[in-house]
């Protein structure tokens, strides 16, 4: 028979354990880029945009339909980035346990 005790200490160190890991990935910072990198987005754990850079070669009032393009490519790249990482890192914390699609609360 399992040891309830012992199950519900390893759940309190694994809850603290991947508090501790949202913690730093809300801190973690990715870039995603499109148009060879003219158009660079970053963004945090958290998924908030915390700067974007365009080149300026960009900057044609005739073309602004592909700026916007290329802003909604960099934003999407950082985002799946920030997602990667955030599943990377809790994979390390439950061991690669499915715990049914979780999304975690950032």
């Amino acid at each position: 028979m399992m040891n309830i005790q012992g199950l519900m200490k390893q759940a309190q160190m694994m809850q603290k354990r991947m508090e501790e890991t949202q913690g730093k990935l809300a801190q973690q910072e990715v870039e995603g880029t499109s148009g060879a990198g003219m158009v660079k987005v970053t963004m945090n754990g958290k998924f908030e945009t915390k700067k974007i850079s365009i080149d300026k070669s960009l900057m044609v009032a005739d073309e602004v339909d592909i700026l916007e393009d290329l802003l909604v490519a960099a934003l999407n790249d950082a985002h799946a980035k920030a997602d990667k990482a955030m599943e990377d890192g809790m994979k390390e914390v439950t061991g690669g346990l499915n715990l049914g699609g979780l999304k975690l609360p950032f």
